[in-house]
């Protein structure tokens, strides 16, 4: 497995799901993580504590990614505490569904504020430290839906196609510094976004699915990890599919 021994990683949205899983990966593989989150604060110092009790080393910071300031802040505290920043997963995200013609003004403001402006500006925060020392890997979360649509999730999917646009733009920016940005693109995974789904829904869905079975945290922490890591020193600008071939 890959080592990131004294790495210092950000994780936004790290406090459940698929940003818990990719913080305890990436401490278990030697990082120093800091988790971001805004409303869940228990969950955020339980994703710690579980960390600690294996060996590892994490914070817990409150932030919006969608207030540029407050991203700011992070990495600044965390430099500042920690001496440098060498990893961003940019994971923080929110989902809301409806057809076109019953989606509100207010509903897809909110998600290019947090899907798309915030990751971008999550970017922008961690590439400074990032550029000065010549080294750094940002990995974005995606969604299969960004690459292939879905019905009723059209200003969801535009923030996530939008977050791979923004990934190799960031990635030719900054590959002369030794910084890669690549994407993770997860399929249908066993989260709280996907648990109010019905069973109809769900045998539907894995009817499309050639492994016939949704994802687990687990294995987008996985590839996560691989992104972050000096293994993956010359990939950059890319997206990594993690859907069990649901899209190809």
């Amino acid at each position: 497995m890959f080592s990131l021994n004294e790495r210092v990683a950000i994780v936004t949205g790290g406090s459940r799901g698929i940003g818990r899983a990719c913080a305890e990966t990436l401490a278990t593989l030697g990082a120093t993580v800091v988790l971001t989150y805004v409303r869940g604060e228990a969950a955020a110092l339980e994703t710690v504590k579980a960390i600690e009790e294996r060996g590892g080393r994490a914070r817990a910071m409150k932030a919006d990614v969608a207030v540029s300031a407050e991203m700011d802040a992070v990495v600044d505290a965390t430099v500042k505490e920690f001496g440098r920043l060498d990893v961003l997963v940019a994971n923080a995200g929110i989902a809301v569904d409806g057809l076109l013609l019953r989606l509100k003004d207010e509903d897809i403001d909110n998600l290019v504020a947090t899907n798309l402006r915030g990751t971008i500006a999550s970017a922008r925060a961690a590439v400074k430290p990032m550029m000065k020392a010549r080294y750094g890997r940002i990995v974005f979360l995606s969604s299969v839906v960004g690459e292939m649509g879905n019905v009723g999730q059209t200003a969801y999917a535009a923030t996530k196609a939008g977050v791979i646009g923004a990934a190799k733009s960031i990635a030719r920016e900054y590959a002369s510094r030794n910084v890669t940005v690549n994407v993770v693109a997860p399929g249908f995974i066993d989260t709280d976004m996907t648990s109010h789904m019905t069973e109809a829904m769900k045998t539907q869905l894995l009817s499309g699915i050639p492994l016939g079975r949704t994802g687990q945290s687990a294995e987008i922490a996985s590839a996560v990890a691989f992104l972050a890591s000096s293994e993956a020193s010359y990939v950059t600008g890319q997206v990594l599919r993690v859907n069990g071939g649901l899209y190809m």
